[in-house]
């Protein structure tokens, strides 16, 4: 602590200035960007269907695929003896 506060100390009065400035801009971003959600950024949204109400059969069909798949290269295996 005491190292940082040493730090203060020798700061010119350019340093002073420009450390405003940018805690200025900070604020004025922070503020600016305090609108509610889904204003702006729901717009990846936009042109979306909703899902459909088939989806628990593509599901079952994925599963099945994914099985058949296992399957094929389990028998496909050579014997061990």
């Amino acid at each position: 602590m005491a190292l940082f506060l040493r730090q203060e100390d020798g700061r010119s009065k350019l340093q002073q200035q420009i450390a405003a400035e940018l805690q200025a801009k900070a604020k004025a971003k922070a503020e600016a960007a305090d609108l509610p959600d889904g204003v702006d950024d729901s717009r990846y949204v936009e042109n979306t269907k909703k899902t459909t109400t088939l989806a628990w059969a593509w599901l079952i069909i994925a599963v099945a695929v994914i099985g058949l798949v296992i399957g094929l290269i389990v028998i496909s295996m050579p014997p061990q003896a």
